[in-house]
């Protein structure tokens, strides 16, 4: 399965997954921004992230983390 900037669910599922002692409070964007791309399956262009993408993975795997 190929990932994109948009499939911030799917992102933050393998997030959590992949990286269970950290905080996705305390993540900062560049450190998000790099662990997304280097996601297994991940296949989408540096320059289609924003702000607004990095915070909606965040918030997501924020939720997903409370579940």
């Amino acid at each position: 399965m190929s990932l994109k900037w948009t499939d911030t669910l799917e992102i933050a599922i393998a997030l959590d997954e992949g990286r269970p002692d950290v905080d996705p409070l305390h993540v900062n964007f560049v450190e998000l921004r790099n662990w997304i791309m280097a996601l297994p399956g991940f296949d989408d262009a540096p320059e289609h992230c924003g702000e607004r993408i990095l915070e909606a993975v965040q918030m997501a795997w924020i939720e997903e983390r409370e579940d």
